[in-house]
């Protein structure tokens, strides 16, 4: 026990959260993946790799929890400009050759042999650039309208980059990026323009997503069709009867839909799921609903519980820092994930239109589940700070106390030398 503490240093309960989702995540991919296993000819392939991935994951969290905070503030001097470049150039290689593109959508890069999305790299730099200017520009109570600026001048145009090929996590960083402004005290009147420029551009949004005819190609808006698509399928499928509804029209949304309606309260226990085998991202996008299939309602909120659970540690970890950037660090990065999760989880359940947002630390996959390991190492960094401080100020109190102590001993010492008689003086007085 000594040894882990030696260890595993910063706040224990986030290493138990992350050791859990670990856990759920090895069980649930490797019964997840059997499509993976069928096509590659070996059972065991997808899931080694998987392992791999969070073994590595585990180092880094060890590494990075061990790197002070302050360090951090470097990462976005490298991060966003590299990643921002990638993302322009995988973009225009998919403008340039159409069949380069996943799934419609140009979003990796390969390095050496590795695949990697580069936008996990802009949102982690993005985070880091948020919580240094609100933690540099600030008058007495609130960020500076300078600290506003640079926040958007840096973020915005990483959110449009991103949003050309992953529109859902462009929303879900600028969504993090509003909730820091907001905790971050902002002044009442950038808050109000900010908003109203939020709510601006949904407005116009909505009306070129919903008023360009079809077939009409835009700049920079290849994938319209595909998020027109999603949503209108959303907003209409409480209105198709059972008896009509499309099975083949619409399989992801309705495998998800059968394997949550025949998981109960237990479910069938890991290994036993069948939508597995017709879910064609079950071990990715749509994990939370075989998680639901094989642990039941019960192991689907205990998956919830764990991310709010991280949520409100971060938040106290945030309470206990000395100064701004860790603590706006620390709720940015969980915001993020917590978000992502939430996100996955709606999805999954029916209560968003389907996108591509894997389930953090329990998806499989390689780039996300390194970058969020990263993400709880940092958070691991700022707990083992804060930890460091609440023992410096308990060594300052003792020390206090025992000067006090002492002081008060002093005096009384002095006291009772004053009060004290010869013995000669006494029997000279008697006489």
């Amino acid at each position: 026990m000594e040894l882990l503490n030696k260890l595993l240093k910063g706040d224990k309960v986030i290493w138990v959260i992350f050791f859990l989702l670990c856990a759920i995540s090895i069980v649930e991919v490797f019964s997840a993946a059997s499509t993976m296993s069928y096509k590659s000819g070996n059972h065991w392939a997808p899931i080694t790799s998987h392992i791999l991935f969070l073994a590595a994951g585990a180092v880094l969290v060890w590494v990075i929890h061990l790197i002070p905070y302050k360090w951090f503030k470097i990462f976005p001097v490298f991060m966003i400009p590299l990643s921002l470049a990638l993302m322009i150039s995988i973009s225009a290689m998919g403008y340039l050759n159409p069949g380069s593109r996943i799934n419609g959508a140009a979003r990796w890069s390969e390095v050496l042999g590795f695949s990697f999305q580069p936008s996990e790299f802009t949102k982690m730099g993005v985070v880091i650039v948020v919580a240094y200017f609100l933690a540099l520009f600030r008058d007495a109570t609130s960020a500076t309208p300078r600290a506003t600026k640079w926040i958007l001048g840096i973020s915005l145009p990483s959110i449009i980059i991103i949003a050309v090929e992953n529109l859902s996590t462009a929303m879900l960083l600028f969504a993090v990026v509003y909730l820091m402004l907001f905790i971050g005290k902002i002044n009442h009147k950038q808050q109000l323009w900010f908003s109203g420029f939020i709510l601006s551009c949904a407005f116009l949004g909505s009306i070129v997503l919903f008023a360009t005819p079809e077939g009409t190609k835009l700049p920079l808006l290849h994938r319209m069709p595909t998020w027109k698509n999603r949503i209108v399928k959303f907003m209409d499928s409480e209105k198709i009867p059972a008896a009509k509804f499309d099975i083949d029209n619409d399989a992801q949304a309705a495998h998800a839909n059968i394997a949550i309606a025949q998981s109960h309260l237990v479910g069938k226990m890991p290994g036993n799921s069948v939508q597995r085998d017709f879910l064609s991202f079950a071990f990715s996008d749509f994990i939370y609903a075989i998680i639901i299939e094989e642990l039941g309602l019960i192991g689907g909120i205990v998956v919830i519980f764990l991310y709010l659970w991280l949520l409100i540690r971060a938040g106290r970890i945030a309470s206990r820092c000395e100064k701004l950037f860790p603590a706006l660090l620390v709720i940015g990065i969980a915001l993020l994930l917590v978000g992502q999760a939430t996100l996955n989880m709606m999805v999954a359940v029916g209560l968003f239109p389907i996108t591509g947002q894997p389930l953090p630390l329990i998806s499989k996959g390689g780039t996300s589940t390194l970058v969020n390991c990263v993400y709880i190492g940092m958070i691991l960094s700022v707990s083992r700070y804060t930890i460091l401080l609440a023992e410096k100020r308990k060594r300052e109190q003792e020390e206090e106390e025992l000067a006090r102590s002492l002081e008060i001993e002093f005096q009384q010492m002095d006291q009772e030398e004053l009060n004290l008689v010869p013995v000669a003086d006494l029997q000279d007085e008697s006489k």
